[in-house]
């Protein structure tokens, strides 16, 4: 590992030997939380490594201990529980918790596990390891990329703007749909990298990605409309790092890394001969494709030389006419991790959100300190700083900051004033967190 280290190795292999999966049911509970706290230190962990360059041992843990389709099943059952169970316990009548913490742990539990899985799928190994869960990574992965065009149809994400008049809950919905957009771009991470491994995907996978999903022209469709830049006061801004950040002028023509990412699936999907004999080429796909064409400049080719490739084969399809290939007959595999969670689930949700509210998110003034304590235990500042890929910005303005809180280390801020402003937002968590500390 690196000269930074938050997990010995030992310590890596319990974690990694003890992650399971949770019914929905037990999603904000004690046990939950602790490996929603392990899976944070893996995740932290494997980044440090990745960043050291010296041998990347969580994937390795992961892999051997057969735990990538655990995460997984844990991914979707998160992705369930927002989508099934969250909104029934926002419209509770005795839902009104005095601490959003305990809930953001689990909006935010879907992050950590996609950014884990973007960590170690960049070895293709670790796909090989997904065994038949790549097919529901598959289908989650296409349901956040059909999410995120329709969201740019709609002026893309949220901006993360202060509120003095928000409650915390209106305040938590917010971070939600921000964090959404970012899991978005994860999961396009994820999928560009199952497409790495496009030669060795079993036929189920193959027709899953492309006839079931035509995920070439979904990924034509991402880069029409490019929904991770916009332009703000005449000036080209980019989403990365979980904001919006202005790109200066001389750094325009650079291809952002999810543009790179769009570009690189498509190359495998489109010039892999396994890939491009399955594909159904239609009139409606050979148009949306052509459209590639008007992307593909000199600059970009400068960047990325493989796509003269993919220039080439464009031009070819130009002059063909559409003809199928074959349809052979395929005895396929299809996915079941959420088929399985709805059917077990299914007329369950209100009394789900019910148990919920009475055992798991309404938390004594205690359970919160001993909680804050925990998360400051696993959120190590010196590892936080040493992950993260730009210098702090103000909580109030998003300005850079080099003053941090000195109460609870926290958060961080540009000048005084900022920080004044933020108080109101800011005074719970941080008494709280200062508490967790004392505890100690």
């Amino acid at each position: 590992m690196g000269d930074l280290e938050l997990l010995l190795p030992g310590e890596a292999a319990v974690l990694v030997r003890g992650l399971r999966s949770f019914p929905l049911r037990e999603i904000g509970s004690g046990g939950w939380n602790q490996q929603h706290e392990n899976l944070e230190k893996l995740n932290m962990q494997a980044i440090l490594d990745a960043t050291a360059s010296q041998g990347e041992p969580i994937q390795e843990l992961l892999v051997t201990h057969g735990k990538i389709p655990t995460l997984v099943e844990e991914l979707i059952a998160v992705e369930m529980w927002k989508q099934k169970v969250f909104p029934v316990l926002c419209r509770l009548e005795d839902f009104k918790p005095q601490n959003t913490f305990p809930i953001y742990m689990v909006v935010h539990h879907e992050a950590s596990i996609i950014n884990l899985l973007e960590t170690v799928f960049f070895h293709k190994e670790v796909c090989e390891s997904a065994e038949d869960a790549v097919l529901d990574l598959i289908d989650y992965c296409h349901r956040k990329l059909t999410l995120l065009v329709a969201q740019s149809s709609r002026g893309g994400p949220p901006e993360e703007e202060e509120c003095q008049s928000s409650t915390p809950m209106q305040e938590l919905q917010k971070q939600a749909e921000l964090m959404e957009f970012e899991i978005a771009s994860k999961a396009l991470s994820v999928l560009r990298y199952i497409t790495d491994c496009v030669d060795s995907l079993s036929l189920s996978t193959l027709n899953r990605m492309l006839s079931t999903h035509d995920l070439p022209c979904l990924l034509v469709e991402l880069l029409e409309h490019n929904p991770w830049s916009r332009r703000e006061g005449g000036k080209l801004q980019q989403f990365e790092g979980g904001r919006w950040q202005t790109v200066a002028p001389s750094e325009q023509q650079k291809l952002s890394k999810l543009d790179g990412q769009v570009w690189i699936a498509l190359y495998n999907l489109l010039l892999s001969h396994e890939a491009r004999a399955r594909y159904c080429f239609t009139s409606f796909a050979k148009g949306q494709l052509l459209k590639l064409q008007a992307f593909l400049t000199d600059t970009l080719v400068d960047q990325l030389p493989n796509l003269a490739g993919l220039q080439g084969f464009l031009a070819h399809l130009a002059l063909t006419e559409t003809q199928p290939p074959k349809k052979d007959l395929v005895l396929e595999q299809i996915p079941e991790i959420w088929e399985r969670l709805e059917r077990e689930n299914r007329g369950k949700w209100q009394a789900i959100a019910k148990y919920q509210l009475r055992h798991v998110f309404s938390p004594s003034e205690q359970d919160l300190r001993l909680q804050a304590r925990r998360w400051a235990e696993t959120y190590r500042l010196d590892v936080l700083e040493a992950i993260a890929p730009e210098r702090p910005r103000c909580a109030y303005c998003s300005a850079e900051a080099s003053k941090r809180c000195s109460r609870c280390q926290n958060e961080w801020y540009c000048c005084r004033e900022c920080q004044v402003k933020h108080w109101e937002k800011h005074g719970k968590a941080c008494v709280l967190a200062a508490q967790g500390d004392r505890a100690k």
